[in-house]
């Protein structure tokens, strides 16, 4: 081959490791996305027709709007779900972006423990709020919402 035919060709596209047994990583995480994708579809379409549609629309919705739907179980496990599901399915995203463009092992290795504990971080918190949510916590006597959380 000529110098001028190896200048015009283009080199092999990285070749991958070769896959150790066991489960496949990046099999689950796009079975995961797909899945993931259409449950968020669902939730999200049903917080939205719930918090827009009904009742009053948009003017309903305030601090007693958002107290009354956390404090049934039904919407505390439908917006945790939507939470787990839409952080999990945004982190596995970022992850496959990374794994594209980053080339430098170490590199990569930071950037995907950056997004791990980003993600479980967000997940803990979220989880926390709206499982301990409680409305009357530090309302004195001034706020509108003393009458309602006397025992």
């Amino acid at each position: 081959m000529s110098v001028a035919q190896e200048a015009s060709t283009i080199p092999a596209p990285r070749t991958p490791a070769v896959r150790k047994k066991g489960s496949n990583l990046e099999k689950w995480g796009w079975i995961y996305m797909r899945a993931s994708g259409v449950l968020l579809i669902v939730l999200i379409f049903g917080h939205l027709f719930v918090n827009l549609m009904t009742g009053e629309g948009i003017h309903q919705i305030d601090f007693a709007f958002v107290a009354g739907k956390l404090s049934s179980p039904f919407w505390q496990w439908w917006d945790v779900l939507m939470l787990w599901l839409a952080l999990i399915h945004g982190a596995n995203g970022m992850r496959t972006i990374v794994n594209d463009y980053v080339t430098t092992v170490q590199v990569r290795r930071v950037l995907i423990g950056a997004i791990v504990l980003a993600s479980a971080f967000l997940i803990l918190l979220g989880t926390l709020v709206v499982f301990t949510f409680d409305p009357c916590l530090g309302v004195t006597e001034s706020s509108s919402l003393w009458e309602i959380c006397q025992p």
